[in-house]
């Protein structure tokens, strides 16, 4: 196998990727050694601290084993890989057709139950920066790139108050890069951005407690269905 020259600028980060791509695309089997750093920094025309740092990278996101002294061996990203790898790698070169489905489900898990969580253990301070966030959201309409913007401060405001740190982190690897949403066709985004009534009624079900209805309409918006009514919802408590 033989990879292009690093260009001069972010040498490392051109080897990590090239590095990475041939892992995740199966041109290293797990358990196959990858070539030492001599021969990486003759390939790449680079030197071995760059491919060291490369590997270095590689090994924290699980995709090798570096070994002191032997080979490095490659592992099976789909056992030992974390989010970080469809992060870094996104959806061009994860071998997942379905990748943007799965964080859209992925995210919806956690908005839903962060909300019900929200519900149940939020402080006053909490909920009332929800409602904040909710009148602050409403406020940028129509604008779609200013709701955009509102809208994850609203997320931000209900995971925070959720009390869960796991869910905290998930939340900002989601939002920090092209998965933010995963994907998902623009006019159904621009659906939910829109729904204006669903982001008010949320944000009263949690000021309520409402833990049960809170985790419904979370996940009634995040699904993407059709628009929820305040009325509807908060009836059917």
């Amino acid at each position: 196998m033989t990879f292009d020259p690093a260009p001069r600028q972010s040498v490392s980060d051109h080897v990590f990727g090239r590095l990475r791509d041939a892992v995740v695309r199966g041109r290293y089997a797990p358990g196959d050694a990858l070539p030492s750093e001599r021969d990486l920094a003759g390939t790449f025309a680079v030197n071995r601290h760059a491919v060291r740092e490369a590997l270095r990278r590689l090994q924290q996101l699980g995709l090798v084993k570096v070994s002191q002294g032997g080979a490095t061996r490659v592992l099976d990203w789909r056992s030992n890989a974390g989010l970080d790898l469809a992060l870094s790698a996104g959806t061009d070169v994860l071998p997942v057709a379905t990748l943007g489905r799965d964080v859209m489900e992925m995210r919806a898990c956690i908005g839903a139950d962060a909300a019900r969580l929200c519900a149940v253990r939020a402080t006053a301070d909490g909920r009332e920066a929800i409602e904040r966030a909710a009148g602050d959201y409403a406020a940028a309409a129509p604008d779609l790139a200013a709701m955009a913007e509102a809208d994850l401060a609203f997320w931000r405001r209900i995971v925070e108050a959720s009390g869960n740190i796991a869910y905290l982190l998930a939340f900002n690897s989601l939002t920090g890069g092209e998965l933010a949403v995963g994907g998902m066709p623009a006019d159904e985004r621009t659906h939910e951005l829109l729904d204006v009534a669903a982001h008010r009624t949320l944000s009263r079900l949690i000021a309520a407690g409402d833990a049960a209805g809170a985790e419904r309409a979370a996940r009634a918006l995040l699904a993407n269905p059709a628009p929820v009514t305040e009325t509807d919802e908060i009836g059917s408590r």
